[in-house]
């Protein structure tokens, strides 16, 4: 375990210590900075495991509060978001992909528009005036249904003028089948363009091949730059997957935002399909420590320029501190199984994409709408409240149990990591107050 990994460790679920004097309450994710013989007296509670005498003294100091999150699950919650399965099949072989290269362990197809468009008036059936709602297309590849893309899209433009809603457009692609003519119409609709790409050159080579086996690297960054050369409205960012791999984490980072990406994110291997060459790509303990270290040297370069007024798109850690700053606190990690859902290419209704023809997810489908018992009784099972050990975890609001799919699937490997990594980015937080505090805004 890494020396970050150490300090974050649990050892209350009513407090967090960091940052000199600083402690994170978990219940609103409220920060203080603390005078020295308050923070002294939280500390000794915390050693001695005591987390009555943590709270009674978190009380004397006024800094107690009624419960920000309560056990009560959603019920019903408005669909608000959908992401559509529009090609369950794809023209490259990456052996880790939770899709199973594209077709979800079954046929290769295609969403027919009137699939598309029934999920889309499903969307749309109870939105109101000024509500923002987003249409997200995923794969497989995409854009080996571009029309599709392009019929749901003008569709969804059409409901929103009618209902006066907002409608966001997201997509996310690998890129090797990208056009001039999508750069246009992806900067018209303003879309979130999203690139999965996993390293420079023959880093990503090895993990992203197209099916016969040659590397899609050169592919990916000569169809990509019209986009990047366009982006106004529509931003395009990478994602990169990291396995035991692909861990120069800045090289990738450095390059991608030199290309004229608009941010760069890294997301961790934790599910593969069971396969034992998907096996040897998943993230185990080692490698997770590995990966904290190259995410905090991301981390320490967006700190210096950020202190020097430069801007560093490192999607991570941004988007940390953009939640920390808000107070963020949840008791489900995203909107999965609640307010956004799948759409597979026949139609049914799943948790998340990454559910899409996956039982454990199933939520109905968009002739007969959501299963609300179906619905209602995952949001109660998935509730961070029920998850363990998340109850006692201070980073349990903030984490708020990990993605479903993953747990579900493989359970909880990276722990030592998330929290490690909420630790730093707690510690980045405050520094950068005092360092940068313009980097906040006004409010801040």
């Amino acid at each position: 375990m890494s020396v970050t990994e150490s300090a974050a460790a649990p050892r209350s679920a009513a407090v967090h210590l960091f940052g000199g004097r600083h402690i994170l309450i978990p219940n609103g994710n409220r920060i203080y900075e603390l005078d020295v013989e308050s923070f002294a007296a939280i500390a000794a509670a915390v050693d001695a495991r005591d987390d009555a005498e943590v709270n009674a003294v978190i009380a004397d100091l006024g800094l107690d509060a009624p419960p920000f999150v309560d056990d009560a699950p959603l019920r019903d919650p408005p669909l608000r978001a959908v992401s559509l399965a529009v090609a369950q099949k794809c023209n490259l072989g990456c052996t880790y992909c939770y899709a199973q290269q594209g077709d979800f362990g079954g046929a290769a197809k295609n969403m027919p528009l009137e699939t598309a468009i029934a999920a889309i008036d499903l969307l749309f059936r109870d939105v109101a005036a000024g509500e923002k709602v987003n249409v997200a297309f995923l794969g497989g590849e995409p854009l080996i249904n571009r029309d599709v893309v392009r019929g749901a899209t003008v569709h969804a433009r059409q409901k929103a003028r009618e209902s006066g809603a907002v409608a966001t457009f997201s997509i996310t692609s690998n890129g090797t089948l990208l056009d001039e003519d999508d750069a246009q119409f992806f900067e018209e609709n303003g879309f979130a363009v999203t690139i999965s790409v996993d390293g420079v050159g023959d880093a990503h080579d090895a993990q992203r091949p197209f099916r016969n086996g040659r590397g899609s690297f050169d592919a990916v960054m000569k169809r990509v730059e019209p986009l990047l050369h366009a982006q106004r409205r529509m931003q395009v960012s990478a994602r990169v997957t990291v396995t035991p791999r692909n861990l120069a984490l800045r090289e990738t980072l450095d390059d991608f935002l030199a290309r004229g990406f608009h941010s760069v994110g890294f997301s961790p291997m934790l599910a593969a399909p069971a396969t034992a060459s998907a096996h040897d790509l998943e993230m185990h303990a080692a490698d997770l420590e590995r990966m904290l270290k190259a995410m905090t040297e991301c981390g320490d370069e967006f700190r210096r320029r950020a202190v020097a007024g430069r801007r560093y798109a490192f999607a991570n850690l941004v988007n940390a501190l953009r939640e920390i700053g808000r107070g963020t606190h949840r008791p489900y990690p995203c909107g999965a199984g609640a307010s956004y859902l799948g759409v597979s290419a026949d139609g049914d209704l799943a948790a998340c994409h990454r559910f899409v023809a996956d039982d454990a997810g199933a939520m109905g489908d968009v002739a007969g709408g959501i299963d609300r018992l179906r619905q209602n009784q995952w949001l109660a099972e998935r509730h961070v409240s029920r998850q363990e050990p998340c109850r006692s975890c201070w980073a349990r609001y903030m984490c708020s149990g990990g993605c479903h799919h993953e747990v579900i699937h493989r359970g909880r490997p990276a722990c030592d990591y998330i929290r490690g990594w909420l630790h730093y980015c707690l510690e980045t937080y405050v520094q950068l107050q005092h360092e940068a505090p313009g980097y906040f805004g006004p409010e801040s």
